[in-house]
């Protein structure tokens, strides 16, 4: 797993650093704003950027949107202070993988951390509840000018299983007695078909959008 951290403290970093080398994790480089983030995502085509979210130059947001646009295969995971719920928010709908508060255990830290390198969101469930809340409530817009392909029977079952908190790809092949290389290629066409970048961002597009009524 090869990490690029994004935050303006210094002592942070270094703190990160140290934690994530002391687990074998190669991290490729510090950026102490979203704008050197961005660079360095380019040059050094990291798994994951550890995202905060206040920074100066160009923040955590913009920097993720930034990221997620030109490299699509860079997963964002926010790590922040911050416990704003419009800030947790407006991180999945800028193409973050997850959120992660800097005062989580550092066991449930890298469990999350892995789970992102196989395509799972990295939140908490306290996180996760709140997500599904806010995007239950559907917008005019959601349903303006966005005609997704139709999901397969099957794809639907994946996604079911999704909105239900079926988040790991071993837990939803057993669930639906496929390979797990079968439930990532499933997962692969609904993100394709719905046109977003990661499962979060496909959950809250299917409890908005009542895709399962």
């Amino acid at each position: 797993m090869r990490i690029l951290i994004a935050d303006d403290h210094g002592l942070f970093r270094d703190g990160l650093r140290s934690l994530l080398e002391a687990r074998g994790i190669e991290v490729v480089g510090e950026a102490s704003n979203g704008q050197i983030a961005v660079t360095l995502a380019g040059e050094t085509h990291p798994d994951i950027v550890l995202m905060d979210l206040t920074m100066p130059v160009l923040g955590g947001l913009a920097a993720t949107r930034l990221i997620s646009a030109q490299f699509p295969d860079v997963k964002v995971v926010v790590l922040t202070a911050s416990e704003d719920d419009a800030d947790l928010f407006e991180s999945i709908k800028s193409g973050a993988q997850g959120y992660l508060l800097k005062n989580l255990e550092s066991s449930q830290f890298f469990r999350l951390l892995e789970g992102v390198a196989q395509g799972e969101p990295a939140l908490t469930a306290g996180l996760a509840r709140k997500l599904l809340a806010e995007f239950a409530q559907p917008t005019a817009s959601d349903h303006a000018g966005h005609h997704p392909d139709a999901l397969t029977e099957r794809e639907q079952d994946v996604l079911r299983l999704l909105v239900e908190g079926t988040t790991s790809n071993r837990e939803l092949a057993e669930r639906l007695g496929v390979s797990e290389n079968t439930v990532k290629y499933h997962l692969r066409n609904i993100l394709d078909k719905l046109h977003l970048q990661n499962r979060a961002q496909v959950v809250s597009y299917a409890v908005r959008n009542g895709l399962l009524n």
